[in-house]
């Protein structure tokens, strides 16, 4: 009996592990290929919200899982992320850059840099304004 616990808690460990690095690896193989065309002087394109994983906050080629939470859906690119949106009230969150408001991330305006990190901006304004260079009062 206690081999077969020692066993269920080994194979529980490396069950997580492998959750782990394969949510993480996703983030780096993130293919920045297919990212949608910028014109030049522009930082950010919008981008829509089923190719985020909002827990890595990173753009991806392809769609995300996603999870539902009350009337929202949010996008995950792994177990662990999906459950993180699940059952963290938190990271269903972020700051406007511009404005420094909370933005539920299901509603936000979702933009994303050439190396695939994203922002959440309240409205698409704040997204130009960011665009063009404008940073949050002091």
């Amino acid at each position: 009996m206690k081999a077969d616990n020692a066993t269920s808690r080994r194979v529980a460990g490396n069950f997580l592990l492998l959750a782990l690095s394969v949510c993480l690896a996703g983030s780096v193989v993130a293919d920045p290929q297919a990212r949608p065309e910028q014109s030049k002087g522009d930082s950010l394109v919008q981008v829509e919200a089923k190719y985020v994983c909002m827990i890595n906050n990173q753009h991806f080629s392809k769609e995300q899982i996603p999870v539902k939470v009350g009337t929202q859906t949010y996008y995950g690119c792994c177990e662990m992320c999906k459950e993180k949106l699940r059952g963290d009230a938190r990271s269903r969150t972020a700051t406007d850059p511009v404005s420094r408001k909370k933005v539920d991330k299901a509603k936000a305006i979702i933009g994303a840099s050439p190396s695939g990190e994203v922002h959440y901006f309240e409205s698409t304004e704040n997204l130009k304004q960011f665009r063009e260079g404008a940073r949050p009062p002091k």
